[in-house]
């Protein structure tokens, strides 16, 4: 990204200019690299401003292509609920108390949306895994379900795409939606894979970009860094790799965590995202124990909402059944090291000890 700073930061991919050439030679190449990451055609990729970005064009895009409800879980993203509540009628696909979609509740939500409205739904929503608790949902059985009925599906793959292998084209999946900051590339880039063949009107509008399904000034700069850790993740055994030095990590936080008494595991210990792991802490609330891990240098975040800017209850731990107030999430990352493991296992044990011991 840097290099490109100094070589054509400003130079718009659609002239004809010399500098014009070159800003579409870079574009090009990153998608290049991102399809090559997710097992793709370049031009099945279209580039966004990010995975919230990815997710609305989806919904929107299937909303516009049928008239039908759209089922959705409760564990989804904000982003996935809130889009599809905007499109239209939603009905809800139950998960257990780990969190998970099962193909039967599928089954169930198909038959509640034909008998509730008539139709076979829209589109169906399925995440690779869950963004909160790590667990892993059977992406491919729910596919299947989708399309026996003729339903677009699309996955919401952010979390985990760029962690573990994610073949994007034989998964069998309509709409895919990836983020780059999430592995390692820059915030505000994300990308939105799309089935071969698919055309879904775009989201914006205004231009002909992204061959007409996304308008507006590429972002050649954030497109570099996107396709650059692409590059570095994409290789024989490279994210098999990956996932298990992050599976390594995590099971040592879980490890340590559990030492503790009154602190267990939410979601599947086992069936999961490689690099997630929510603790459930008894008898303090999540955020003392996050600011007492930030004061010794450790980032967590509570498992009670989906970001600092909102007080409510996490809609993903209320539907599994867990207490939202007092969980935190830990993950790992590519810059993650054992040291780092380490320190928290060094210092979790006595934050929680002195918060209980303040509260009794």
């Amino acid at each position: 990204m840097a290099a490109w700073l100094q070589e054509a930061p400003a130079a718009d991919p659609g002239r004809l200019h010399a500098e014009g050439r070159t800003a579409r030679a870079a574009l090009e190449d990153a998608r290049d690299q991102v399809a090559a990451l997710f097992a793709v055609r370049p031009r099945q990729v279209v580039l966004t401003s990010g995975g919230t970005e990815a997710i609305n064009t989806a919904v929107w895009g299937a909303a516009r292509a049928a008239d039908g409800p759209v089922l959705c879980s409760p564990v989804e993203h904000s982003a996935v609920r809130d889009a599809s509540r905007r499109a239209g009628p939603v009905v809800a696909i139950d998960v257990d108390g780990l969190g998970r979609i099962h193909p039967a509740a599928v089954d169930e939500a198909l038959e509640r949306c034909r008998t509730e409205h008539g139709r076979d739904p829209a589109l169906v929503h399925c995440q690779w895994a869950n963004h909160e608790v790590g667990t892993a949902q059977p992406v491919h059985a729910v596919l299947e379900r989708c399309r026996s009925v003729g339903a677009l599906a699309h996955v919401d793959a952010v979390v985990g795409a760029g962690h573990e292998p994610l073949d994007a084209g034989s998964l069998g999946a309509d709409l895919v939606s990836v983020s780059a900051h999430k592995l390692g590339g820059p915030p505000g880039m994300g990308a939105l894979i799309l089935r071969r063949g698919l055309r879904l009107d775009p989201m914006l509008i205004g231009g002909e970009q992204e061959r007409a399904r996304r308008a507006g000034l590429e972002n050649v700069l954030g497109a570099v860094g996107f396709g650059a850790a692409a590059a570095a993740l994409t290789g024989p055994g490279v994210l098999e790799g990956e996932a298990a030095e992050a599976r390594r990590r995590t099971r040592q936080l879980t490890a340590a965590a559990l030492e503790v008494e009154g602190v267990h595991q939410f979601g599947d210990p086992v069936d999961r995202a490689p690099h997630i792991v929510c603790l459930g802490v008894e008898g303090v609330e999540a955020e003392p124990v996050l600011l007492g891990l930030d004061q010794a240098g450790i980032a967590v975040h509570s498992g009670s909402s989906c970001s600092s800017e909102t007080l409510e209850p996490s809609p993903v731990l209320e539907a599994m059944g867990v207490d939202a107030e007092r969980s935190l999430r830990l993950s790992v990352g590519w810059s993650t090291t054992d040291e780092d493991v380490a320190a928290f296992a060094a210092v979790f044990g006595g934050v929680v000890e002195r918060l209980r011991a303040l509260r009794s």
